[in-house]
């Protein structure tokens, strides 16, 4: 039988009412709290991320959600000594499945703030520890742990959400939506990346990590608004221009945002002093607007009010040479690659690998420049 779930409320507060129906009973547990309209959309394809990257690579897979796109999604694998200090946390996470959120959080963790989160394996400890150190307002996962409820409860005044879905659920072949009255409808995407799709380079070839990084990539790309560009190194995103109306823009933010990642890392904003008061957020947010922004004089004032010493800005030289240390990201696209120039500036943020479907009347000229 069907079951009915009320909502807190729709897409925005003022629409109070909203509602979802089930499949099935308890396809769909609420756990704890009362998700909204925006909630289960997040939720729902977060977790059809995180299961499909799993099917893809083999791994536990994270993602967190905001706004109906993913900041960040990673499967789990080795965290640096480097990229700790710069994740501002201690250690790495116990468990695989909490390294994979971390990984997908710090993606990008100014995005990320009060996202939702959706993971392929059991909640554990560790993974629920962390949840409970960062501001996050929900989860979806297939099961959980008996002693992490007790701790994902405490969250948010006791309203974070959490739900449970039937990992072994699978939705019919056509998918439907309503829009000002009209219903739509459609054959669902049930279409998987797997190696196969990167077996025949047209242009070089592909290392087993850029594989990874290309499918992790694909994977994420799927369930982030459409025209959109992602980038991804070492099994996780790094840069996601999500839904973008020019395909040179996504590039534009997801190489960008892939340069703040790398250089996130550098040592003078890494080893950054800051006043013990700070919070651990607002450390985050301060190290990424340095890398965001130039700093006018007002701006650099206002940082010495939570740092000890207000860095000098790197010359682009010396961010240019940092950039180079790390081995080539790689980025895929959810559309054909229309013009060349969209290679030219993926190539001048270190990009090495690039996967799109191709399709276009310029797939030559975009496979030349790629030479």
């Amino acid at each position: 039988m069907k079951q009915e779930l009320q909502l807190k409320y729709g897409c925005n507060p003022h629409q109070m009412f909203a509602s979802l129906t089930l499949p099935f009973q308890n396809a769909l547990q609420v756990l704890n709290g009362t998700p909204s309209f925006i909630n289960v959309l997040d939720a729902l394809n977060g977790w059809q991320l995180v299961r499909e990257l799993q099917l893809a690579t083999g791994l536990p897979a994270a993602t967190s959600f905001k706004h109906v796109s993913p900041a960040g999604a990673a499967v789990a694998g080795p965290i640096t000594h480097q990229e700790l200090e710069a994740f501002d946390v201690p250690e790495p996470p116990a468990s695989l499945i909490a390294n994979a959120y971390l990984r997908a959080r710090e993606a990008d963790p100014k995005s990320s703030f009060g996202d939702f989160v959706a993971v392929s394996d059991r909640v554990d400890i560790p993974l629920a520890v962390l949840l409970k150190s960062v501001v996050s307002d929900g989860i979806i996962a297939p099961g959980f742990d008996d002693e992490t409820l007790p701790i994902l409860r405490q969250k948010k005044g006791g309203n974070y959400l959490v739900l449970q879905i039937d990992p072994a659920y699978e939705p019919p072949a056509l998918e439907e939506r309503t829009v000002f009255g009209f219903l739509l409808r459609q054959e669902r995407n049930a279409r998987r990346f797997t190696s196969d799709d990167l077996a025949d380079p047209v242009v070089g070839r592909l290392t087993d990590s850029a594989k990874l990084d290309l499918l992790v990539a694909l994977c994420t790309l799927k369930y982030t608004q459409s025209n959109s560009i992602v980038c991804a190194l070492n099994g996780q995103t790094v840069g996601v221009g999500a839904g973008q109306q020019s395909r040179i823009d996504c590039t534009r933010i997801a190489c960008q945002k892939a340069d703040i990642w790398r250089l996130r890392q550098h040592p003078s904003i890494r080893t950054l002093r800051f006043k013990p008061s700070v919070k651990r957020q607002d450390r985050i947010n301060c190290r990424i607007r340095l890398l965001e922004e130039d700093l006018g004089a007002a701006d650099r004032a206002g940082l010495q009010t939570i740092l000890e010493h207000v860095p000098v800005p790197s010359h682009d030289a010396e961010k240019h040479s940092w950039l180079q240390s790390f081995a080539p990201v790689s980025l895929a696209s959810d559309g054909y690659l229309p013009f060349p120039n969209n290679v030219r500036e993926a190539q001048r943020h270190g990009i090495g690998f690039i996967v799109h479907p191709g399709g276009s009347t310029r797939d030559s000229l975009v496979a030349a420049a790629c030479r």
